[in-house]
C-alpha cells in the first residue's frame, strides 16, 4: 500500500484534514470540524461585556479539539495503518497571533487572564489595531525605512507588529506578562513537536521579516515605542523555517492523541492561501491564484523581487523554494454576499428558492446572470471589511451607487460581485505596472462552485480562470508539504515539482473571458477607479462617518448604563 501525507487546513471558522496519497494525489478522507466559539467578535465566552468595534478574536482550545477529532476521524475512514502517514503539513490563517508564557500556554487559559481581551488570540480578521497600524506607517515614511517598500508602502492592522503593539498599548501589564507573540500555525506545529520556530511564509508577509535584511531595527521599533524595541528579539523570537522544511517529529504525548506513530515527520506551517497556491498546481511565475471565499487573497511568483504599490508583501522562498511570493488580498469578498443575502432579499425571493430547493444565493446569481454587463445602472467599492489591497486601509468602507426606484436585489447582488471584480482587476493591473505580467487567473474556495460569479470575473479581467482541481486547494498543498519533509526515502517526495507532479489533480473548469463583454467592463472600471481615488485618497468622508458612529455608539452604551438601576 502507498503512503499518505495529512493536510491540516486551519481556517476562520473551522479546522479541516484531508488524508492523501503521495503516489497519486488520490484524497483517501477528509474531515471538517467547525469551532465551537467560531469568530468571537462581540464578546468573549461567559461574558457580558462588549469587544467593541472591529474586533475579532478565537479560541485556541477550539483549534486543538478541531485537530484532534478530524485527525482521529480521516485514519478511521481511510482505515490505513497509521504506520504510513509520513508526514504532517498545516496551513493557518495568518496573522492570528497570540500571547502565550513561556512553556506555550495561551495567556487566555491562565488563572486570571481568561477575562482580558487581549490574552486571547487576535484572528486576522481583527482591525482595532488600526491606530497602531497608522502610526507603523507614519513612522516608517518619515524614517525612510526601506522595508516599507516591500509591503506597498503601507502595512495592515491585520499584522503582527500592530495587534503586538496594541496589547502594550492598551494593556501593558499582559504586554509584559507575554513570553512570546506567536502565529497560530507556528503555535500549533510548537505543540506537536516541541519545536518552537517561525515559519518563513507568515513571518515575511505579515511580521515584516526579509531574509536577507532580517527584522524591522530595535531603533525603528524604539520610536514608535520604547516596550517595542525587544519584541522581535524577545518575543517574537525563533529560527525562520521555509514551507516544506522538516521541522521536528510528532510527540509522544500527540502522537497518542491523534493516533499516530511518534516521530511523524511536521512540516513547517504555512498561510492557509498560500499553501493553496500548491494545491492548485502552481510551481512557478505567470498565473495569479486567487484563494476565493470569505475574503480573495491573490498570490504570484516571481523569478525577482520588485516593489509593487500597495501589494501586501513579497517574499522570498514564502511560497516555494526559489521564488518571491507576492500577495495581495480583498479583505471581504463572499463577506459581502453573504450580508447581502442575510440583510437584504425580500421574502419573495426566499420562498421562491424554498420552492425551487435552491439557495438564495443561486436564486440571485441565476437572476443576476440573465442580465449585461452594464445594465443594473449600478457600481459597487467592495470595501466593506475594508481595503487590504492597494490603499491597505481598514478603515475605509463598502459603497453603492446609481440606486433608483426600479433597482431590483439581483441588480445590486450582481454590482457587488463586479465591485469584488474590480478589486481583483486592480491588483493585476498594480502587478504588470510592475513588470510582472500576469497570465492567466486561476482559483480555488468555496466561491468557485458558482459559474456565474467565475464568468464575470473572467469577462472582467480580460483573462481566462481555470479553476483548480482540487476543492481543497490548501489542505492538499499541506499535504505536499508534508510529503516534501518526509522526503522521497520515506515515501514522500524530495521537491515540490515532484509533489506537484505526482499528486495536484488536473484543472476543474476553464473560463474563457467574453471578448464582447470588454468595451462595457473596461468603461464600468474606468468609473470604478475614479471612485477608488475619490473615496479612497481624496476624501475622507468613510473615515469620518466611522468615528460618527463609534461616537453615537459610545453615547448610547452611556446613557443605557446612566438609566440601570443603582
Amino acid at each position: 500500500m502507498t503512503t499518505c501525507a495529512l493536510g491540516l487546513d486551519f481556517g476562520t471558522e473551522s479546522v479541516r484534514a484531508v488524508l492523501v496519497d503521495t503516489a497519486t494525489g488520490e484524497l483517501r478522507a477528509t474531515s471538517v470540524h467547525r469551532y465551537e466559539h467560531g469568530v468571537i467578535d462581540q464578546r468573549l465566552p461567559g461574558s457580558t461585556e462588549s469587544l467593541g468595534a472591529e474586533w475579532a478574536l478565537q479560541d485556541p482550545g477550539d483549534w486543538l479539539s478541531g485537530l484532534e477529532a478530524t485527525v482521529r476521524d480521516v485514519i478511521v475512514q481511510a482505515g490505513v495503518d497509521p504506520a504510513l502517514v509520513v508526514g504532517i503539513g498545516i496551513d493557518f490563517t495568518a496573522s492570528t497571533v497570540l500571547p502565550t508564557d513561556a512553556e506555550g500556554t495561551p495567556l487566555c487559559r491562565l488563572a486570571g487572564f481568561s477575562s482580558h481581551p487581549h490574552t486571547w488570540p487576535k484572528l486576522w480578521k481583527h482591525h482595532a489595531a488600526q491606530p497602531e497600524a497608522e502610526r507603523i506607517n507614519d513612522v516608517a515614511r518619515e524614517r525612510g525605512e526601506r522595508w516599507l517598500g516591500r509591503y506597498g508602502g503601507r502595512i495592515s492592522s491585520e499584522w503582527l507588529l500592530p495587534k503586538a503593539w496594541q496589547v502594550a498599548d492598551e494593556a501593558p501589564h499582559l504586554y509584559d506578562a507575554a513570553a512570546h507573540f506567536i502565529e497560530g500555525g507556528d503555535w500549533i506545529a510548537w505543540q506537536l513537536t516541541g519545536v518552537r520556530a517561525r515559519n518563513a511564509c507568515a513571518a515575511g508577509f505579515k511580521g515584516l521579516w526579509h531574509k536577507r535584511d532580517g527584522n524591522p531595527s530595535p531603533e525603528f521599533l524604539r520610536t514608535l515605542d520604547p516596550r517595542l524595541a525587544g519584541l522581535y528579539e524577545q518575543k517574537a523570537q525563533g529560527p525562520v523555517v521555509a514551507p516544506g522544511s522538516r521541522l521536528g517529529g510528532l510527540s509522544a504525548d500527540w502522537a497518542h492523541r491523534l493516533g499516530l506513530p511518534a516521530g511523524t515527520t511536521v512540516a513547517a506551517p504555512i498561510i492557509d492561501a498560500h499553501a493553496a497556491v500548491l494545491g492548485a498546481g502552481i510551481a512557478g511565475p505567470g498565473p495569479l491564484f486567487l484563494i476565493m471565499g470569505t475574503s480573495t487573497c491573490h498570490l504570484m511568483m516571481a523569478g525577482r523581487e520588485a516593489q509593487v504599490p500597495g501589494v501586501a508583501g513579497v517574499v522570498e522562498d514564502g511560497i516555494a523554494p526559489g521564488y518571491h511570493g507576492y500577495e495581495a488580498g480583498q479583505s471581504a469578498v463572499g463577506d459581502i454576499f453573504a450580508w447581502f443575502v442575510a440583510n437584504a432579499v425580500p421574502a419573495a425571493y426566499r420562498e421562491e428558492a424554498e420552492a425551487g430547493g435552491q439557495s438564495i444565493h443561486d436564486v440571485l446569481s441565476e437572476r443576476a446572470a440573465r442580465l449585461s454587463p452594464g445594465a443594473s445602472g449600478l457600481l459597487a467599492l467592495d470595501w466593506w471589511n475594508g481595503n487590504r489591497c492597494t490603499l491597505m486601509d481598514a478603515d475605509l468602507s463598502g459603497l453603492l451607487i446609481g440606486m433608483t426606484l426600479a433597482t431590483r436585489p439581483e441588480h445590486v447582488y450582481r454590482a457587488l460581485v463586479e465591485s469584488t471584480a474590480f478589486g481583483t482587476r486592480v491588483i493585476v493591473d498594480a502587478f504588470a505596472g510592475s513588470g510582472l505580467p500576469v497570465s492567466n487567473l486561476v482559483a480555488g474556495g468555496g466561491l468557485t462552485r458558482n459559474p456565474h460569479i467565475m464568468q464575470i470575473y473572467a469577462d472582467v479581467c480580460g483573462r481566462d480562470l481555470t479553476v483548480a482541481g482540487s476543492p481543497q486547494p490548501s489542505a492538499l498543498g499541506a499535504a505536499m508539504l508534508g510529503a516534501i519533509a518526509a522526503g522521497r526515502a520515506r515515501g514522500g517526495h524530495d521537491t515540490l515539482a515532484d509533489a506537484i507532479a505526482a499528486m495536484a489533480p488536473a484543472p476543474a473548469r476553464v473560463y474563457r473571458a467574453e471578448g464582447a463583454h470588454r468595451p462595457v467592463y473596461d468603461e464600468l472600471y474606468e468609473c470604478y477607479g475614479s471612485l477608488y481615488d475619490i473615496f479612497g485618497r481624496q476624501v475622507d468622508t468613510m473615515k469620518r462617518l466611522r468615528r460618527i458612529r463609534d461616537g453615537a455608539r459610545l453615547l448610547s452604551a452611556h446613557s443605557r448604563d446612566t438609566e440601570r438601576p443603582a
